[in-house]
């Protein structure tokens, strides 16, 4: 998604993308699948320069509130086309976790949690979950 200031500022070119006013001073336009493909390019070119070993995790069902099933930035063939080209570009110093749950789910928390901890040495014993 990107984003633009009040629906005022949103550049003539892109007034008849598929976008959301989220309160008067900001605009969110929905990225299209050839977008996020590039996106997806941007991002995997630079976890492979990482210096470490950079994990990914990647909520398949949507990585905002807006592209949750139902809501107006639901498009499945753009998040694909993001998750194809991080899948295409990994090189093999970069781990993909792939998580059959939208980035809001409580078990991605968990799961993002349990890999930080890991990376740290902690181990996911050292938090309490209710």
């Amino acid at each position: 998604m990107v984003n633009f200031w009040a629906l005022d500022t949103v550049p003539e070119q892109f007034r008849s993308r598929r976008l959301h006013v989220h309160n008067p001073n900001v605009t969110l336009m929905r990225t299209t699948a050839e977008e996020c493909a590039r996106l997806g390019e941007i991002i995997i070119s630079k976890l492979n320069a990482a210096k470490g070993q950079p994990v990914l995790l990647l909520p398949l069902h949507g990585v905002s509130a807006l592209d949750m099933a139902g809501q107006s930035f639901h498009d499945p063939q753009a998040d694909a086309a993001l998750f194809d080209a991080l899948r295409r570009g990994a090189g093999p110093g970069v781990t993909i976790v792939e998580l059959d749950q939208h980035i809001n789910d409580p078990g991605f928390a968990d799961a993002l949690a349990d890999h930080i901890l890991a990376k740290l040495g902690a181990g996911a014993d050292a938090v309490h979950r209710p």
